[in-house]
């Protein structure tokens, strides 16, 4: 029979389609056997209607067949076979799927679901092949024809010899090229490893002549030779019962698919069948990734569509405060576009990841109830994580992750929920009372921590950067709102109101202190929070000094500075000194403002700004004592 020419806009999808479409020439191999498994499927639904017609599953499977000499890689399956106009009709216009109107016109039950609903994917043959041949005889017919295309510039259909029903496709690979070594696509290892990573479940064996070695009987020379395997799993364990499964088998499918090197802490194990079905396997991990923090680390779920594997890593599945959980969703419901890469971000998709949220936030809070002490090894992993997302996005999750939140306490010496911390709240209490610091010694030791702990409040411990940030956008818990100690306001009316000293009484001293510490500080003022400590630096407005810290070791320093106030304590000893050289010494008033000033640089973890002049004033100290 004479040449045909695709249609115009076939031709032009094609030269897309092998040029820009993929982006990992090695999905050829994916794309084929899909299409080879849902011609054996087809078999297997006329079967249930056709009395005349038997399916025995060990009839029907997949077999690759690389050949080095003549450079040809062959996939056959015995599967239902087209006509002449059906391979015209499907290989002769491109996206036009025999699966798809198949599955149109008949009802698909069992569980089994037609994989290649768009013929585009049999294309992808064309990026590792100058010429495609498909020999194909359909079921019932006494004809068998073959197609053959050197690519878009057109094919051939012509009657040949073949005994079994069922497709041949036969692939001349390219020559390789500087850039492409097309050869790779015969090597047994590297066609075993295609397979294993996107078509393992496919529910039909996949079959390969694999080259063995054994020692000869009458010597101790190995000699090759040839025996047949089947490369594929066939049965994907998340389509297993739950009642089917020890907490071994999911360890091991965790450790076979390189989630990690650890152990997952949980396992969450899906099978949903509503508005949209999916399956879903899904693991929290025992430890941190060692990029897991870096702009190296990738986020993202395996997706498949009934077993193929579709994309590696699916981000749109998995919220970046859950980034930490591994796993894979497999759905026969999600549209996929013109090639099985290329997910449409549909209704179907968005469902998904909700749900998944969704159990994802309950399990960890079933962990963090039943095994405390594994949720506090999953929140040292990825804690910041969830804090994170607490912030993230103006506050857009804050309600869905509250819950999740430990910090340590100062009571309980050790990580709590704010929900534990509420629940232990006197009634007059107004506030959750909150310390930053580099660490918990640190916090421990803070001068503003004194007046919130002498009346008997707990205080929760903030030693990350993100801390303060994602507890400013949180702003409350059940109803309960954030005080850092710090704060000029306290709500510990009672404890302030003891402050016997008049702070009017003494404003021209604050006042010519602050001028001789030269804008550094916003104001000096009598503190109401210290009560064995000399000095402190409070912060007025929103930005703390904490955060100041944080922000200002950014790689695009901001320079933003904290309001910062110096309190002095009214009821010290170096008050009193302080007066003293305010009304007979102002050198001597001079030289302890800046001490104490520095002091309270120190206190706070900040540099002190010149170490020189701190170094001497203090020596002038020592020798006029």
């Amino acid at each position: 029979m004479g040449k045909r020419k695709f249609k115009a806009e076939s031709k032009r999808l094609l030269d897309l389609m092998i040029n820009s479409i993929y982006s990992q020439r090695e999905v050829f191999l994916r794309e084929l056997i899909s299409n080879a498994s849902d011609a054996i499927d087809k078999i297997y639904y006329k079967a249930l209607t056709d009395e005349n017609l038997t399916f025995n599953q060990s009839d029907y499977y997949i077999k690759i067949e690389p050949d080095k000499d003549a450079r040809t890689l062959t996939i056959t399956d015995t599967g239902i076979g087209m006509t002449q106009d059906e391979l015209e009709k499907n290989l002769g216009t491109i996206a036009k799927s025999g699966s798809l109107n198949f599955k149109n016109e008949n009802e698909v039950k069992d569980g089994h679901d037609i994989i290649g609903q768009f013929g585009v994917g049999f294309y992808a043959a064309f990026m590792v092949a100058d010429v495609v041949t498909v020999t194909s005889k359909a079921l019932g017919s006494d004809e068998a024809f073959k197609w053959e295309s050197k690519g878009s510039d057109g094919y051939t259909i012509e009657p040949v010899e073949k005994e079994s029903t069922g497709t041949v496709i036969t692939l001349k690979l390219k020559e390789n090229t500087e850039d492409e070594n097309y050869d790779e696509y015969l090597e047994e290892s590297r066609l075993k490893g295609i397979v294993k990573k996107y078509s393992d479940f496919i529910r039909y064996p996949i079959k390969m002549d694999v080259t063995k070695s054994k020692k000869e009987d009458d010597g101790d020379e190995y000699v090759e030779y040839k025996e047949e395997e089947t490369i594929n799993s066939m049965v994907p364990i998340w389509k297993k019962n739950k009642n089917e499964l020890s907490d071994e088998d999911y360890e091991n499918f965790y450790r076979e698919k390189r989630y990690g090197f650890d152990k997952p802490l949980k396992h969450i194990h899906l099978s949903v069948d509503g508005t949209i079905r999916y399956n879903a396997m899904l693991f929290i991990p025992e430890s941190r990734p060692f990029d897991y923090y870096t702009q190296e680390y990738e986020k993202g779920l395996e997706l498949y569509s009934n077993g193929v594997l579709i994309m590696e890593k699916c981000a749109d599945l998995i919220p970046d405060h859950f980034s930490f959980v591994k796993g894979l969703v497999d759905s026969e419901d999600l549209s996929l576009n013109i090639s099985r890469e290329m997910l449409q971000h549909d209704r179907q998709l968005k469902l998904i990841a909700k749900n998944i949220n969704k159990k994802i936030k309950s399990q960890l809070l079933s962990l963090q109830k039943d095994d405390r002490e594994q949720y506090e090894k999953f929140y040292n992993a990825f804690g910041r994580q969830i804090k994170f997302g607490v912030y993230n996005e103006f506050g857009a999750n804050k309600e869905v992750l509250k819950d999740l939140l430990l910090f340590y306490s100062s009571k309980e010496k050790k990580l709590v929920t704010l929900a534990e911390y509420v629940s232990r709240m006197p009634e007059d209490q107004k506030y959750i009372y909150y310390a930053t610091g580099e660490s918990i010694d640190r916090i421990d030791k803070l001068p503003q921590t004194e007046l919130v702990a002498d009346k008997g409040y707990e205080i929760l411990y903030f030693t990350e950067e993100i801390d303060e940030f994602a507890i400013r956008m949180l702003a409350t818990y059940e109803e309960k709102e954030f005080k850092s100690v710090s704060s000029n306001d306290l709500g510990l009316e009672d404890e302030e109101e003891k402050t016997e000293v008049d702070e009017k009484e003494h404003q021209e001293l604050f006042d010519y202190m602050k001028e001789q510490l030269n804008g550094k500080i916003k104001q000096v003022r009598v503190s109401k929070r210290l009560k064995t400590h000399p000095v402190c630096l409070t912060a007025d407005g929103e930005i703390s000094i904490e955060m100041e810290k944080v922000i200002n070791a950014m790689p695009d320093n901001q320079h933003i500075s904290a309001d910062k106030v110096l309190e002095i304590n009214p009821t010290h000893e170096v008050f009193g000194i302080l007066k003293d050289a305010f009304d007979n010494d102002k050198e001597k008033l001079n030289l302890y403002t800046n001490i104490l000033y520095n002091q309270a640089l120190l206190i706070e973890g900040l540099p002190v700004e010149d170490p020189v002049e701190f170094s001497n004033n203090m020596c002038k100290v020592m020798v006029t004592a």
